[in-house]
């Protein structure tokens, strides 16, 4: 695999996150076979990419490149996804029963992928040697994952109620119940992104400069998110726009995934790099 492709399949993977946060907003483009093969097209990018950066790793004998090669998958699948599902979705408010249902099952699925991957990594770097930091970082992606499936379900399963007709109010306790899992849930997922990001600095797969970057933004987005409160705010039409309440941002179920996808495009590119 020639070094200009691995590097234009690496810068592609990085934007991957913000692309399909402006593609997936654009609320015009859910035209009925528009979206469909842009979709598509984003899908085939994100797997073609992704194979000459480093998936095609995981095929090898080396068990460790093996290993880094699948947790970046992991890592990645969730946006690959919603790069093929969600063009055009817009907000939960903006789009319909049905758009919502599937939704929230991309991002239950979703927060599987993710812990399934942070586990993956946990082990290869435990292999590697790094047996402080790694370990530490896990226990707190159970805690951020255990969150994430069930407030996520939860939703999954108002709008499932919804589908059939039925538009009971929940009572006000699963409310409560829900901001709090909801927060818990990207506050340790940030953690997390910190914790692995230390251990993978620690390892040498990870410049210091960009530790240190990782670590940074993880802490400010959780100072964001403390400073917005532990109850689920509203997002509708009728209320600011979101590009004003950073703290609100920080909060929505997928944006603390972009991290993490980020790292999972490094882990493919050392994967590569060990195996070539």
């Amino acid at each position: 695999m020639s070094q200009g492709l691995r590097r234009i399949g690496y810068a592609f993977l990085c934007v991957l996150p913000f692309l399909d946060l402006a593609v997936c907003a654009a609320r015009p483009l859910r035209i009925p076979g528009v979206y469909q093969v842009l979709g598509i097209v984003l899908f085939a990018a994100v797997v073609m990419a992704a194979w000459s950066v480093g998936v095609r790793v995981i095929g090898t004998k080396d068990a460790r490149a093996r290993k880094l090669a699948l947790a970046g998958a992991l890592l990645i699948l969730p946006w690959a996804l919603i790069a093929l599902l969600w063009v055009g979705l817009g907000a939960p408010f903006q789009a319909t029963l049905q758009e919502n249902s599937m939704r929230f099952l991309v991002l239950v699925w979703s927060s599987i992928l993710v812990t399934s991957a942070f586990g993956v990594l946990q082990v290869a770097l435990f292999d590697g040697g790094e047996r402080f930091d790694s370990p530490i970082a896990f226990a707190a992606a159970l805690v951020a994952g255990a969150s994430y499936l069930v407030c996520l379900n939860m939703s999954l399963a108002r709008v499932g109620m919804a589908l059939g007709g039925d538009e009971t109010p929940p009572p006000a306790i699963l409310g409560y119940l829900y901001s709090a899992l909801e927060f818990l849930a990207c506050i340790m997922t940030y953690v997390t992104t910190a914790g692995f990001a230390i251990a993978l600095g620690r390892a040498r797969l990870l410049g210091r400069g960009a530790t240190l970057a990782y670590a940074t933004v993880s802490a400010i987005l959780v100072l964001l998110l403390v400073m917005r409160g532990l109850n689920f705010p509203e997002i509708s039409g009728n209320t600011a726009p979101l590009y004003t309440r950073p703290g609100v941002i920080a909060g929505i179920p997928a944006i603390p995934w972009i991290m993490p996808c980020l790292l999972g495009a490094v882990l493919l590119r050392r994967a590569g790099d060990v195996a070539s």
